[in-house]
Parts: C-alpha cells; sequence; structure tokens
C-alpha cells in the first residue's frame, strides 16, 4: 500500500476542506470482518479530483454526491474521487477485517474467560482500517460515531453517549474538529469505573478478568488523573476541552498509551496484576500525565505534518514528567527521565538512523511512524527542558498560552510556535536552528588543573562534536563541586560556543579548593553527554553511595554507563563500580535501570569467560541489596529481580518456586515465577514441561506472553526451529505473541546453538517485514536480530542486506542500528583483547 507522501497531503490540503464525518460500524457478526458505513462532507473546489483512502476486505458501495462510484476504481488503499463540487457528499459502506496487531479495529479474545473485546487504534495512519477517510493531519473534522453491538456490551467513543435507541444501539455526539488518527472507540463486556471532577466526567476500563487489580487500584488512577488536571488548569489558560475524560486499559496495545480525546487508550500492563515496583507506578503517572498534555499539545493543537511529531511528543514527554512530579506523590520524576528517558534518546541520537528533533523534510507518512522514538520524546523534552532553563518559565508558558489561543482547534507548525514563544521579544530562530534542526549529541569534558596547595588553577569546559555533525551549542549548565562526605556547592554556567569556539573557562573557581568530584551538568537541565576529569571519575567509587541527591547519583551512573557504552573505560570497570555502589543504593529506579542497562554492555561487550565472571559479581550486589531492602518494599522487589536475571544458582531458583528460602516480604507471585523460571529455562535448568504446568496456572494473557518467551528461550534445536517459524512466517499470532516469542529467541548463553539463525535472520526477515504491517514487522524485526552474534560476519551479512534496494524502510533502519551498536560492541572487544595481549 502506497503511504501518503507530504506533497500529496499538501495538495489535498489545498483542495478541500473536511467538515464532517458521520460514521456507522455494526460490530455484531462472528466472522472475521465488521460492518462500515461512513459518509463524508466536505468542500473542493469545484472541477477538482482528489482521493480518500480505504483498505477494505471488501469494498460494498461508493456514492460521491448521489452518483455511484465503481468499486473497482479502488486501487491499493486509494479511492479516486473526480468532478468535485463546491460542496460535496462522500459514502462509502465496506466490510472491515478486525486486526491482530493492534491497528486499526483490534480484537482480542481473552483466555482467562473466552471474552472478546475491541479496540480501535487509528494512529498513524489507520483510520482508514475501520471507514474511508482523508488520512492526514491537517484535515480536521468532526466525528459522529454510531455502533451496532451486542446488547450486554459497554461501547464508548472520543464523545459523549446521545443516545441509546434500542439494546445494542450506540449513538454519540458530535466532536470538536479532530485530526482522522485521533478517531477511536472501545467495545466489548468491559469493566468501568466512574467518577467526576471539577465539571469533568472521568471513567476507567478494562477486561472483566482485570477487574479486580483495576479496583485496588482505581482511587489511585483517579487521584493522580485529578492532580494533573488540576495542574494543567493552573498552567494553561484553556481547559480541558473535550468533555469527559474516560481512560481505557486494553489488550495487546502497541504503544504505551494513546491520546485519543475523550477515551485515552492504554496498554493494560498498567493494571498491575503481581506485585510491582514504586518505578512502575511512577511511570504509570507520568503515562497519565503525558495522554494528559496531548489533549492541548495534539488534540487542541495538531502539528500540521509528520514533520512536526515532536510538537506533540516533545511537549507531552517534558509536562508528563514535570506535571507528574509537581502535582502528584512521585516527586522524583526527573530521576527517571533522568536515567530512563533520556538514555533511550541519547542511544537514539547516536545511532546512524539519526534525525533533527523537528526534521526540515519528513517525505510521507511511513517515515513519520519510523520517527516514533527516543529523538522525538525524550531529546525533543530535553530540549525543552533547556528551554526552560534558557528562556524562563514564565515567558515559556506565556508563549505556550499564546500558541493554544492562535492556533485552537487547528494546526500549527515550528515556525508557528516560535512566533508565540517570541511574542516576549527574544529571537529563537537561532537557538532552534541549533538544537532543533540540527541531529546528533554534544559531549561535555571538565578539564582541570589543581595546584600544589590543591587548589584549582583552571577549570574549563569543554564542548564537543561528532566530526559527521560538527555542531556545538549554547548550554546552561549546573556546575556541582563535591566532597567526600558528599557535601555541594553549585552554581549554573552559561555555555556559548559562539563567544569561546567551546571551550568555557570557569574563571570562578580559579584560587577554589578542588573538589573530591566536579560533576558538570549537575541538575540534568541540557541534553548532553558528560566527562568528568580522571580525578573526578576516580573518586566516583567513594563518593556516589553517599550522594543524598537522586537525580546527581543518577546523572554519574549515566556519565559511566554512557563511558562504556562508547568504549572509553572498559564494563568489567562498571561492573566494579556497581560491587562498590550498588547495594548503598536507595532509589528503586535507579537500582533497575543500572541493572537493565548495563546488561546489555555485559552481554555484548564481554567475551563469554569474562561475562560469566561479571554476572556473578552483579549478582552478588543484587544479592547484597536484597538482603539490605526493607522487606515487602519496592526496592526489594527490585534487588529480587536484579538476582534472579544475574544468577547461575539454579538450586536456589528451583526453591524460590517451591517456596523455600524465599527472603521475608518477597512475594513468589505470578510475574516472579515467570521470571525465575525464565531464568531456569535459559539455564536449561527447565524445560517444555515446566513451562506448560506454569502456563496452566496462569491462563492470562500475560502468561501466555510469557511463556512464548519462555518457550523460544528453550536450549534446544526443534523448539528454536518452532520459534523461528513463528518469527518469520506467522500471521495469526496477535502482535505481544510475536514479540514475545522474538524476544527470547536469542540469549548469549545459546550462542553456539543460534549461530546458524544468524545468517537466517538476514535471509528471512524481507520477507517477513512484507507479511505484516509495519509496527508489527518493526518491532519484531528489532527483537529477533542476532545482537549477541558480536563477529565481523555478522555486521558484513548485515552490510550485504543494507545493500539491497527492496527492504522495507522500517527494517532498513532497525538493521542499520542494530549493525552499529554491533560495531560498539566488536571495538570493545577488540580494545579489551589489544590490552590483554
Amino acid at each position: 500500500m502506497p503511504s501518503l507522501t507530504r506533497v500529496e497531503a499538501t495538495a489535498r490540503g489545498a483542495a478541500i476542506t473536511v467538515e464532517s464525518y458521520q460514521v456507522d460500524l455494526d460490530l455484531t457478526g462472528d466472522g472475521d470482518v465488521f460492518r462500515s458505513r461512513v459518509e463524508v462532507r466536505f468542500r473542493a473546489t469545484p472541477g477538482t479530483a482528489t482521493f480518500a483512502e480505504v483498505r477494505p476486505a471488501r469494498l460494498l458501495a461508493v456514492r460521491l454526491n448521489e452518483r455511484d462510484v465503481d468499486p473497482g476504481t479502488l486501487a491499493d488503499n486509494r479511492l479516486p474521487l473526480d468532478d468535485l463540487e463546491a460542496t460535496n457528499t462522500l459514502f462509502v459502506e465496506a466490510e472491515m477485517a478486525y486486526s491482530n496487531t493492534g491497528e486499526g479495529m483490534h480484537r482480542f479474545v481473552d483466555p482467562a474467560d473466552g471474552e472478546t473485546y475491541l479496540y480501535a487504534v487509528t494512529f498513524l495512519d489507520n483510520v482508514q482500517r475501520i471507514f474511508a477517510a482523508f488520512d492526514q493531519p491537517d484535515l480536521k473534522a468532526s466525528f459522529t460515531l454510531a455502533v451496532t453491538a451486542p446488547p450486554s456490551w459497554t461501547v464508548s467513543g472520543n464523545a459523549e453517549l446521545a443516545a441509546n435507541p434500542a439494546p445494542g444501539r450506540w449513538e454519540f455526539a458530535p466532536t470538536l474538529p479532530l485530526s482522522t488518527y485521533l478517531f477511536s472507540l472501545i467495545a466489548g463486556p468491559y469493566h468501568v469505573r466512574r467518577a467526576e471532577h471539577d465539571g469533568v466526567p472521568l471513567a476507567l476500563y478494562c477486561r472483566r478478568s482485570l477487574a479486580g487489580h483495576l479496583d485496588a487500584d482505581a482511587e489511585e488512577i483517579l487521584t493522580i488523573t485529578r492532580q494533573c488536571l488540576d495542574r494543567f488548569h493552573e498552567l494553561f489558560a484553556e481547559r480541558y476541552p473535550f468533555g469527559k475524560y474516560e481512560q481505557a486499559f486494553v489488550p495487546e496495545f502497541n504503544l504505551g498509551a494513546m491520546e485519543h480525546p475523550g477515551i485515552v487508550g492504554f496498554r493494560d500492563d498498567f493494571v498491575f496484576r503481581s506485585a510491582v515496583t514504586d518505578t512502575q507506578r511512577e511511570m504509570r503517572a507520568i503515562t497519565i500525565a503525558h495522554e494528559m498534555a496531548h489533549m492541548w499539545f495534539g488534540n487542541l493543537v495538531t502539528m500540521r505534518w509528520w514533520d512536526d511529531l515532536w510538537l506533540n511528543e516533545s511537549f507531552a514527554e517534558y509536562l508528563g514528567v514535570r506535571v507528574a512530579a509537581e502535582a502528584t506523590r512521585f516527586e522524583g520524576t526527573w530521576t527517571t527521565f533522568a536515567m530512563r528517558r533520556k538514555a533511550w534518546g541519547y542511544a537514539a541520537d547516536q545511532r546512524p538512523s539519526t534525525h533533527p528533533v523537528a526534521p526540515t523534510e519528513v517525505a510521507d507518512a511511513a517515515e513519520g511512524l519510523l520517527n516514533v522514538d527516543g529523538i522525538s520524546y525524550a531529546k525533543g523534552a530535553s530540549v525543552l527542558r533547556q528551554l526552560v532553563a534558557w528562556l524562563g518559565d514564565e515567558a515559556f508558558l506565556a508563549g505556550l498560552n499564546a500558541h493554544f489561543a492562535a492556533h485552537r482547534f487547528g494546526n500549527a507548525t515550528l515556525a508557528d510556535l516560535l512566533t508565540s514563544l517570541s511574542a516576549g521579544g527574544r529571537d529563537l530562530s537561532g537557538w532552534a536552528e541549533l538544537w532543533l534542526r540540527r541531529s546528533q549529541v554534544n559531549t561535555l569534558r571538565a578539564e582541570v588543573t589543581v595546584d600544589a596547595e590543591g587548589r584549582y588553577t583552571e577549570v574549563a569546559v569543554v564542548q564537543t562534536a561528532p566530526e559527521s555533525y560538527p555542531v556545538l551549542r549554547p548550554h546552561r549548565i549546573g556546575v556541582g563541586r563535591y566532597e567526600a562526605d558528599g557535601t555541594v556547592r553549585r552554581h549554573e554556567v552559561d555555555l556559548d560556543p559562539a563567544v569561546d569556539g567551546g571551550r568555557t573557562v570557569l574563571a570562578e573557581l580559579v584560587g577554589e579548593p578542588a573538589a573530591r568530584l566536579l560533576l558538570l551538568n549537575d541538575g540534568d537541565l541540557t541534553f548532553a553527554k558528560v566527562r568528568l576529569d580522571p580525578a573526578s571519575a576516580d573518586a566516583v567509587p567513594l563518593v556516589l553511595p553517599g550522594l543524598a541527591d537522586s537525580l546527581t547519583r543518577a546523572v554519574l551512573w549515566s556519565e559511566a554507563l554512557d563511558a562504556a557504552t562508547d568504549g572509553e573505560r572498559p564494563v568489567t570497570g562498571l561492573v566494579d563500580l556497581m560491587v562498590a555502589a550498588l547495594p548503598a543504593e536507595t532509589e528503586v529506579i535507579i537500582a533497575e535501570d543500572v541493572l537493565s542497562l548495563s546488561r546489555s554492555l555485559v552481554d555484548r561487550y564481554l567475551d563469554p569467560l569474562t561475562r560469566s565472571t561479571a554476572l556473578a559479581r552483579i549478582a552478588e550486589a543484587c544479592r547484597r541489596l536484597l538482603d539490605g531492602a526493607p522487606a515487602g518494599e519496592s526496592l526489594q522487589l527490585a534487588a529480587a529481580r536484579g538476582w534472579i536475571a544475574a544468577t547461575t544458582d539454579t538450586d536456589l531458583l528451583v526453591g524460590w518456586l517451591a517456596g523455600r528460602d524465599v527472603p521475608a516480604g518477597l512475594k513468589v507471585d505470578a510475574e516472579l515465577r515467570w521470571a525465575v523460571l525464565r531464568r531456569l529455562v535459559v539455564l536449561g535448568a527447565a524445560g517444555a514441561a515446566e513451562i506448560d504446568a506454569e502456563a496452566a496456572a496462569d491462563v492470562s494473557s500475560t502468561g501466555a506472553e510469557r511463556a512464548a518467551r519462555c518457550r523460544a528461550a528453550l536450549p534446544d534445536p526443534a523448539a528454536k526451529q518452532a520459534a523461528w517459524d513463528v518469527i518469520v512466517r506467522d500471521t495469526e499470532l496477535s502482535n505481544r505473541l510475536l514479540e514475545a516469542t522474538a524476544e527470547g529467541f536469542w540469549q548469549p548463553e545459546q550462542v553456539e546453538l543460534t549461530a546458524g539463525y544468524v545468517e537466517r535472520y538476514f535471509a528471512d526477515m524481507p520477507a517477513a517485514a512484507g507479511r505484516r504491517t509495519a509496527w508489527t514487522a518493526d518491532r519484531v524485526a528489532m527483537l529477533a536480530f542476532p545482537r549477541y552474534a558480536v563477529a565481523q560476519p555478522t555486521r558484513e551479512a548485515a552490510a550485504a542486506l543494507l545493500a539491497r534496494d527492496d527492504l522495507t524502510p522500517g527494517l532498513r533502519r532497525v538493521v542499520l542500528d542494530a549493525d552499529d551498536d554491533l560495531r560498539r560492541a566488536l571495538v570493545a572487544r577488540t580494545a579489551v583483547a589489544a590490552t590483554a595481549a
């Protein structure tokens, strides 16, 4: 199917104005399709021609201005519309296919009770999988929805319910103007909790098998919703404009959440069925705030085209973290952002597929989908935080409110935003060119000299950029001077490479006593990699455990992880730091993400023998953290998960499954049991029988996903073959089961067993990608990449694949970036080997 190009969208946007959609869906059939009828009213230049998009299983009827149009004129997903009048009415009736990929009208049958659930996801260009439309973001219109469904079901959409004229019939009020990618509905025997706040009706939905778990957390979720709504009403002059605010937790959702006005969708992993850490609760709160921010950035004011995706996601990312910190009990969200989200942004920005936060050109919608990444989200949010530090919060918020007032219920661009932000007289064009239009990340290094009396003779901040992206940027950063006991002196510094060429001397520090550790970007105000001076780097193991500020610890851990990733310091040195500092860590997100982020380095940068030793040391550090964590608390669970993932003590793991030798306060519930079993499977200490038994005890959809991942991880040739067939050929399994299988396939402990599949990846994946929708194909391709085959032949196979001209854009990007990760790992291994020699 062709992807809508920007040129086509611009031409169509100039030719027509869409006024309304009347959508009527019949969801009562038992087959693989549903009946879709739509009447679209639009204005056009008389005599012109355009096209609408629709992806039917069977196109039944088309009528334009009372004249029938031959359904056979449909070409791919494009329905030609000729000889338009000044005012037009398009009627399209079709049978549309249900989806198992989380796109269009997704259908899910709950294995726990056999109930069927539906929900609609129209992002990025998938409304055409539900009804015919002009599927581009700047053709906003009102949607009036009617649904026929089983009378026992619950149905909800973007707007308030207007009428139930008969059992099994739902008719909704017209929406305010929306882009097509924001249309949504849910339908099925959903469990619902209702409330109200400040005149806004609230609701929570989930499937019935999760009702008890949602009810247990409903008050927490509703409290966070109320708190965030109040805070946004304090920040913005425009109140929430879309009437009701409902949040639906739905199965097999691809994204974390989606900002449909009136009916926000969330993956139902946020309905916790087992014990979770505070980080998981905090991430749920941030996601609630993130989606609510979209009601202004994205829904009230929408990007004109996908090159300004950042106007949606960067602002929602920034405001989600900020509002969660300011309005809810989760006051440490900037620590979480520094550890988790910025790591995602830094990684994306340093890969070959890097792009500007606000690219000047996104050729088509397919390219726009590829930019749903750590740059559009985390880097963009970091840049906005830097802008606030530079511009001031009052001016920043005034600019946002002016932007909303100027473009409410319309579309806008980067230029429009800059006009609003510059209303106070500050020209932001140069700042935007450097921060938003240019790719890659700067590195800030501390250069320090100290005299014989231990005082600074010079402290300089040296800013560098990659050779292929030689852009230096202005930064406002904090500089922290830490002593061994954790005491600190901080001040802010402006770095302006236009003045000093990228070497900023901190004259105010000359003659001051040298700190034990000098930290650049203390407070994490900018988006830049940081490198410590040698003396400060040596002091980290001593100083880090005693630092009271979790954000400072996060910045230091990020520096250590990034230096190891870049091969500037050995991964074994990172493990030394983990052994020294991790057992003293009190912030759950830091413990969790140090373990997860370091694990990919340990698994890929180290040879098997060194890796085994490193994992044993990490397991011991986790055990010490576990032994010192409060019983039943979040940190205990994080430590237990870390130990499970690193240990080779199969006897103790088996004992935990049997309830033996479990630390007091730790509950070995469904999720922890699957984690233990997965580790036993990888180590060859459990097999198919144990997986089948656990799956029989956990008949949930989550249990099915965990079982699929475990089966793919079995160290057995037949199991690997079966898993590979699923990965490259199966189109019947849902998106989540495919992803679980791909995630479990490659294991560092099984490099020899899976060696033959390395070449098969490059041979089989192009056809596999062609069988699936873009989102699912790209996710599976990423998870199924042979990431532990750290060898030159793997890179040569990747190069040969990339030389082909028939790859999907998503597969090309996946392989390009994964190959770059291999390059880094090979460089690190070569450096270690050279040192050893």
